[in-house]
């Protein structure tokens, strides 16, 4: 009985203010609210979350003649539920935990954006709560109309005529938080003592129109801020809280649609983007009308002499595909009716440009070849309007062939001289572009292939007792031969042994002879075993004749037979 009792006071209030809210129209500065003193202590006990909202409609795209006003009601009356929570949880200095009831507020639209409210909520405590060790609950009495709000200040709305709008507000003011008694309780009832607070909400909110005057608050939440007294220590503090509302607006007053100035003509813009394009890219279309009548349904309708267009409402779309290029115009036409003023035209040009051609560049990797060498040929091109491109190649002499952008010049039968090398770019337009580069066929340069190089010979003539040895002055002239073959790793040897006619086993003295020099090479000199091929010759006289054999050469074996 208690919280619909104030319910009642609270519209009749609200009623009360409206000649002085009404003397306040054109005011544009929010309405601000002092700090009233602090009293009592607290402990958690329960919390809010609420915020009010704002609700209009309007169905034009563009607004109708009149004033900031007109269109809109002058006065909301919204009652609903509202529900207090402290965040993030309860505090010791906090006596709003968790508190059901109900709010309801009083706004004055001074135009489509700004309001002045009045607002006033009744809340009954869901649960008392303590710190420390004990975390129980009790009885209480004074569970109706524990806490109550009573604030004001500014509201922004975007009040149009659509049937969604949404709000933010500002409030201040105080909340009032009633004694809390313990149930059949003797001494010491008190539990926490009747306590005024500075108060302040912020938040946003979002109401549905169902009708012209009756519209749902969807939701309404709001950050409140308290500063009661903490019960502990004695001293002021600030408690973080929130409000969360729904319910009913009512409206009422104000000039309303009906009222509105007589209609002036409609005008009618449309613009397209871009102005000029190339064959198949898409042109945005859109259209801009003054005065329309948000009681009537407006008809769009587009025409073009190039393309196709795509859509029927302030918006739409030309489709350039297969148009040649040239200058064409966009009509545009918005209805509301029949009348001439009704009605309203407009017409904006376009164009559609003609693709441009693509462009190439050719270069040769290399530029000069031997006669039946390739060359690699590299053609660049590049569509300002990134056609695909395909290439194909000529040349006047040998051959070439390929439709990418690289391609190999064949010289094989090609005389010595210069070949013009043509690249080709066409893009799917058939538009197309050449260059032309130049491949130098160069003769063939013969090489005379190396000839075997006779070295020095040693003489076994001096040591009759011993014919085959290899004495101290042979060994002077191979390391001579040992330097050659060093210096040139790939090469190789070949000793020839010989006998004098006259010689006893000559066949046997020219064989050991020659071995007897390799022997040295090897292991004195190093020189692998694997390049020295040792033959027996046919010629008269203690030798042995050393020939060094680079890698094209070849040693002429007539009369030497190898040693296996």
């Amino acid at each position: 009985m208690i919280l619909s009792a104030r319910w009642i006071a609270t519209a009749v209030c609200a009623v009360s203010l409206m000649p002085a809210l009404d003397s306040a129209r054109g005011l544009a500065e929010p309405l601000g609210g002092g700090k009233p003193p602090v009293a009592g202590i607290a402990e958690p006990i329960a919390s809010i979350f609420t915020a009010p909202v704002r609700s209009t409609s309007m169905a034009a795209a563009m607004p109708y003649t009149g004033g900031s006003t007109s269109g809109i009601p002058r006065y909301e009356l919204f009652v609903g539920y509202s529900y207090l929570r402290a965040m993030p949880g309860y505090t010791v200095d906090n006596r709003l935990v968790w508190l059901h009831g109900g709010s309801t507020s009083f706004a004055y639209n001074l135009n489509r954006r700004l309001a002045l409210v009045g607002d006033f909520g009744a809340f009954a405590n869901s649960q008392v709560r303590f710190a420390g060790g004990y975390s129980g609950t009790v009885d209480v009495d004074n569970t109706n109309a524990a806490v109550r709000t009573y604030l004001a200040g500014p509201r922004i709305s975007f009040l149009k005529q659509n049937r969604v709008t949404p709000f933010a507000q500002a409030l201040f003011g105080a909340v009032h938080a009633n004694q809390i008694v313990l149930k059949n309780c003797t001494v010491n009832c008190t539990l926490l003592p009747s306590e005024n607070s500075f108060a302040l909400t912020a938040g946003l909110g979002l109401d549905l129109r169902v009708r012209p005057h009756f519209s749902v608050r969807v939701v309404q939440a709001e950050y409140l801020m308290t500063r009661f007294t903490n019960y502990t220590t004695g001293a002021g503090g600030t408690q973080n809280d929130m409000r969360l509302s729904t319910g009913v607006v009512f409206r009422f007053g104000g000039s309303g649609p009906s009222s509105l100035p007589a209609q002036d003509s409609l005008s009618y813009s449309c613009a397209v983007t871009p102005a000029s394009v190339y064959p198949g890219d898409p042109i945005a279309v859109s259209g801009s009308a003054l005065n329309l009548n948000p009681s009537k349904r407006a008809v769009y309708t587009w025409s073009v002499d190039g393309g196709n267009i795509v859509g029927a409402s302030e918006t739409a779309k030309i489709d350039t595909t297969d148009v040649m290029p040239g200058t064409y115009t966009l009509k545009g036409h918005v209805s509301e009716g029949t009348r001439s003023r009704e009605n309203a035209d407009c017409a904006i040009p376009y164009s559609v440009k003609a693709f441009e051609p693509p462009t190439v560049s050719c270069s040769a990797d290399p530029a000069i070849v031997i006669a039946g060498n390739p060359s690699t040929i590299t053609a660049v091109g590049i569509s300002p309007q990134h056609r695909p491109l395909t290439y194909h190649y000529t040349s006047t002499a040998g051959s070439i062939g390929g439709n990418e952008s690289m391609a190999t010049l064949s010289t094989r039968g090609a005389a010595v001289g210069t070949i013009d090398v043509g690249c080709n770019a066409v893009d799917d337009k058939g538009q197309s572009a050449s260059s032309h580069t130049d491949v130098t066929v160069a003769a063939q340069v013969v090489v005379p292939r190396p000839l075997p190089q006779q070295l020095c010979s040693i003489h076994f003539d001096r040591d009759a007792h011993r014919p085959s040895r290899v004495n101290n002055e042979a060994k002077a002239c191979l390391d001579e031969v040992a330097l050659n073959v060093q210096r040139d790793p790939r090469a190789s040897l070949a000793i020839v042994g010989n006998a004098a006619y006259a010689e006893k086993d000559g066949r046997k003295l020219a064989t050991d002879r020659a071995i007897n020099t390799k022997i040295y090479l090897v292991s004195e000199k190093g020189i692998d075993a694997a390049r020295i091929t040792v033959y027996v010759g046919s010629q008269d006289g203690r030798v042995a004749s050393i020939t060094l054999i680079p890698a094209e050469a070849t040693l002429d074996t007539t009369g030497v037979t190898p040693v296996r």
